[in-house]
């Protein structure tokens, strides 16, 4: 399946931001209708979410307290091309949906770079506008990498691309949530965190010579192979941020020496048919007794998040309600 790359700059300038920069990710990779513009290609998960209690002290949220809660978890390849293999992008999501009392929910939305090219939604767009202008279709990772060395502040997220690797499972990577976010108590009392995924199986990866011969999606048939021996789990941990970590620049990684808390346990026991239509794993959807923090890209993924939905359904709308594209 080709994709249609082409798009009208001019119109792109006249719009909102978030269009904008979903304009330029249909121009870079082709435009997928039906399709999530990013992490285009994923399955979902039923599971379970078990807290320990440990959170308690620092939040009221309801999900972090003793009581399980369902979930549903999405794995993604990261590319907005749904035909990209998963050999060809080490990069991949993990995004958790807690199903919360009163009909509530909350996200968590993660993935296994720990941090973003992009302190602001100007720069990320800026550099989306740099990639279309630069190539049109699929763009290879060293291609992005290249347009990404004009924005110094992506250094950092440059540096880790060249050391990641992938992932020999969706069940055996670590994820981060990039994001910052404030605990808060029954006190009053604001605490800065950045959530961390571990494996209960430990991590594995590839090395980048046997991961271009991999299969396209052998990174879902893994998960699903692996899940028919029982459930695939990760504890849930929180760093604790200092007074003076940033919490408004998803482009820096806090220091390692900062305080962990393993706060619960995730069991993911089987493979949804599908994902719903209209399933979005918005991260700024929080319950009371956790906030967003100042951080101007965490808040543009709300709006970003929004406009790629409402094209997504948009489109399948217009297929017809037996396409299951928005995967």
């Amino acid at each position: 399946m080709k994709g249609d790359n082409t798009l009208k700059f001019d119109k792109a300038a006249e719009s909102p931001l978030e269009e904008q920069s979903l304009d330029y990710i249909e121009a870079v990779a082709g435009k997928f209708p039906g399709y999530r513009r990013a992490h285009a290609r994923g399955n979902c998960y039923q599971g379970v979410f078990t807290p320990n209690g440990k959170a308690a002290a620092l939040t009221d949220a309801p999900h972090l307290q003793e009581e399980a809660v369902p979930v549903i978890v999405r794995f993604s390849n990261s590319s907005s091309n749904p035909n990209h293999s998963d050999g060809l992008t080490p990069p991949k999501g993990m995004a958790v949906q807690f199903i919360l009392p009163n009909d509530q929910i909350t996200n968590l939305v993660c993935t296994n770079i720990p941090v973003f090219f992009a302190r602001t939604p100007e720069t990320f767009t800026e550099v989306l506008e740099l990639a279309a202008s630069a190539k049109k279709g699929v763009p290879d990772l060293t291609s992005f990498l290249k347009i990404a060395k004009q924005v110094p502040e992506s250094t950092a997220f440059i540096d880790l691309m060249k050391e990641v690797r992938l992932p020999a499972s969706y069940a055996m990577a670590q994820y981060f949530s990039i994001h910052a976010f404030y605990f808060i108590n029954s006190s009053g009392r604001r605490q800065a965190v950045k959530y961390i995924w571990n494996p209960d199986e430990g991590m594995s990866t590839y090395t980048k010579k046997d991961a271009i011969k991999l299969l396209h999606n052998f990174l879902d048939e893994e998960l699903d192979e692996r899940l028919e021996s029982g459930p695939a789990g990760f504890t849930l941990n929180i760093q604790l941020g200092n007074e003076d970590d940033p919490v408004d620049d998803p482009t820096i990684e806090w220091p390692g020496d900062r305080q962990q808390i393993t706060i619960g346990h995730l069991s993911i026991t089987g493979k949804m048919e599908n994902c719903p239509d209209d399933l979005v794993f918005d991260p700024t959807i929080l319950p009371q007794g956790i906030e967003c923090t100042d951080d101007p890209i965490l808040h543009f993924r709300h709006l970003a998040y929004s406009a790629s939905s409402d094209r997504r359904l948009r489109e399948k709308e217009g297929r017809g309600k037996g396409d299951q594209a928005s995967i």
